[in-house]
């Protein structure tokens, strides 16, 4: 399962049925789980540890060292989970030791040619990161979040679960759960409602989300009193602790 042309590190951890491409290398410190396939011309650097039945296509860098001149050779990780797909010319880098030291990418994503995911980000399950999107350093982003093509993302922000950006959209902030947003400086223009129809959310949820949203964005509340209108409606509402606790643990400030 290893091309003759591939240079695969004897001390590389490759479980069963892993596919090794032409001209690939795969370094000492790499750990592939079972079935997952690696492409031709890709390179698997540092510390990192890939789960089972991904499948990376063609010249991508994983586990490189970060872009941060801070960075002295610490033993820091790249951590992907199982039944990703990773398309062509993507860069995934290893951790810091100024935050967790650790860059991870959950289970199940879809992520699509020449994206960029820099150190110490923290990408859930079922995302989908379409062309060019760039996460930059300490980036976090919840689960079902979908990037259009060419999305920029600043360094520590944290996107929420099932939001959905537009193609080109920058930023800055953080952008709550259940958004749509679009532009540069990207803005907030409503709530994700097909896609949470996909993903089962009912009728009800959808209305409490809605309502939740216009208490955010349209109701004139500060910040402070939109966030205790949220958390009493939660109560009676379970969708929307996901807005609850997201404020609580937003560092740079929402979109708004």
């Amino acid at each position: 399962m290893i091309h003759p042309t591939a240079i695969v590190d004897p001390a590389a951890r490759l479980a069963a049925h892993v596919d090794i491409g032409p001209y690939s290398l795969i370094g000492p410190d790499v750990e592939i789980g079972e079935n997952t396939v690696v492409g031709p011309h890709t390179v698997i650097k540092g510390h990192t540890r890939i789960g089972r039945d991904n499948r990376i296509f063609q010249f991508c860098s994983l586990g490189e060292i970060p872009q941060d001149k801070k960075y002295a050779g610490e033993p820091t990780r790249l951590e992907i989970g199982d039944r990703n797909t990773i398309r062509e010319c993507c860069t995934f880098n290893i951790g810091t030791i100024q935050d967790c030291g650790v860059t991870r990418i959950g289970d199940d994503n879809w992520i699509m040619a020449y994206v960029h995911v820099a150190h110490d980000c923290q990408v859930g399950n079922k995302t989908v990161l379409a062309n060019n999107v760039q996460l930059a350093g300490h980036v976090v982003v919840d689960d079902w979040a979908i990037f259009g093509g060419y999305t920029g993302v600043h360094q520590f922000c944290r996107v929420g679960a099932h939001v959905m950006t537009a193609a080109g959209s920058i930023i800055f902030q953080d952008v709550p759960p259940y958004l749509m947003v679009a532009g540069n400086t990207a803005q907030p223009y409503g709530i994700n409602v097909e896609g949470l129809k996909r993903r089962g959310f009912t009728a009800d949820s959808l209305t409490a989300i809605k309502r939740a949203y216009r208490t955010l964005y349209r109701s004139g509340l500060l910040l402070e009193e939109a966030k205790q209108k949220l958390a009493e409606d939660a109560k009676t509402q379970p969708d929307l602790q996901r807005f609850v606790d997201f404020l609580e643990v937003s560092k740079r400030g929402i979109i708004r």
